[in-house]
């Protein structure tokens, strides 16, 4: 009976010991959400100039269209935002959905980088954690590690599209003409933007109405988002919707979007509502 107690007591121990290994490791996680938020919201501009339609009158029409839509004449422009949203995420596939009701609050800073936090419920599952330009860490219920990944070359590429094609969504004035960003005509109500940075390269293709409005963005995405989990290029996009004013931007607040844009295998698997956008000042 000493024995078994003594076994007894060794593995209440080390479950101990292991619970408060995770407590600690989910805790760095969030100094490290913490640290790289802060970091990207330093790189707002700190004397910004005022956006006019003489800053966009070489860009190709359907561009020019689009950018006095999404921004108002004498609007600072300021390209960092932070971003509160609220929707579905699906984990499934487009016959299995598997949505999870998620809140994300998320600092975009392109072509940066971004961290987007969020939190999500299914029935009882809790799923929390971030996604950012240099990692995926998600977690059930808190402490259960789920996904580990980031670092490599094709996760860097993945989330490079990924976070400058939302710049088209929630931060135009990071679009504009300068070092790295060219924009090219497609037809006369798309226009294409390619951004490079850093050794990335990522081309957006953005569809217009009459007033410049964006109705949807499409691009070519490095994604291993398929059954054999292989990094290939794949058709990624969404759509727009539910325009309001934020700070003298004009932005979508409903955004559907997914792998396979535009063909039948589409899978909107991100679904959100924005409840707010701010663009903070830099921390001193």
């Amino acid at each position: 009976m000493e024995y078994l107690r003594i076994v007894l007591d060794l593995g209440v121990a080390l479950f101990a010991i292991s619970i408060c290994g995770l407590l600690v490791w989910r805790q760095l996680d969030y100094r490290a959400d913490k640290v790289e938020m802060k970091r990207l919201v330093n790189l707002q501009p700190t004397d910004p100039i005022v956006f006019s339609r003489d800053l966009v009158a070489g860009l190709p029409e359907p561009a020019r269209r689009y950018f006095c839509f999404a921004i108002s004449e004498g609007t600072p422009l300021l390209s960092v935002a932070n971003i509160e949203m609220k929707g579905q995420f699906g984990l499934g596939t487009k016959n299995s959905p598997k949505y999870v009701d998620i809140c994300a609050e998320q600092v975009l800073a392109a072509p940066h980088g971004f961290v987007w936090k969020m939190a999500g419920r299914s029935g009882l599952m809790r799923i929390s954690g971030s996604d950012a330009a240099g990692w995926t860490r998600f977690w059930i219920a808190g402490f259960i590690p789920v996904a580990r990944l980031g670092g490599s070359p094709d996760h860097m590429r993945a989330s490079f599209g990924r976070y400058v094609a939302e710049a088209v969504f929630w931060t135009p004035a990071a679009l504009l003409q300068g070092e790295g960003v060219v924009w090219q005509e497609v037809d006369e109500n798309t226009a294409r933007v390619t951004i490079r940075h850093r050794g990335l390269e990522q081309s957006i293709d953005i569809s217009v109405g009459d007033d410049g409005r964006p109705n949807w963005v499409a691009f070519p995405r490095w994604s291993d988002a398929n059954p054999e989990k292989s990094y290939r290029i794949q058709p990624f996009g969404g759509h727009l919707s539910k325009f309001r004013d934020f700070a003298g931007f004009r932005l979508p607040s409903h955004i559907e979007a997914g792998n396979h844009f535009g063909t039948d295998d589409y899978f909107p698997f991100y679904v959100v509502d924005v409840a707010d956008i701010k663009f903070p000042s830099a921390l001193q």
